[in-house]
Order: structure tokens, then sequence, then C-alpha cells
């Protein structure tokens, strides 16, 4: 039986992040390096501005997550 639903080139493109902000070390790199995706709280730990960020943001988000020294930020999807 075929599927009904076509996945789009936005679905496919979709990514999704996950903190952790008892692992948040407030160093700051995410805010510096996605500053559309993330923002820090007034002790310093991660907040995520935009939960599923657009295509353009995708590399700075990916950025963000590798520079994270406590590995606070999961990137999924893509």
């Amino acid at each position: 039986m075929p599927d009904d639903h076509a996945v789009t080139d936005e679905e496919k493109q979709s990514m999704h992040r996950e903190t952790d902000t008892d692992r948040c070390v407030a160093s700051g790199q995410c805010a510096l390096s996605a500053p559309a995706v993330f923002d820090q709280s007034d002790d310093g730990k991660v907040i995520v501005l935009d939960a599923e960020p657009p295509l353009a943001d995708h590399s700075r988000t990916r950025q963000a997550a590798a520079l994270c020294p406590a590995g606070a930020i999961h990137v999924h999807g893509e």
C-alpha cells in the first residue's frame, strides 16, 4: 500500500535540538555561535530560543553543539 504522505524538502531538512541545563557550564559558546537559536539565562545557563531553527541556522546550531565544552547540546535530524 503506497504512503499518501509525500515527504517535503522542509521535512527532510528539519532539525531539533535538546539541551541539558544540568550539564551546562555557562561558557556562552552556544549564544555566541548561534545567537538566533540560543541565549543565556541570568545565571549563564543555555536557553533555547528556537527549538526548530530554519535551514539557514543549521550550520551555526551544529557548531554551537560542537563547541559546547560540557556536551550539553544535542542536535537531531537534518
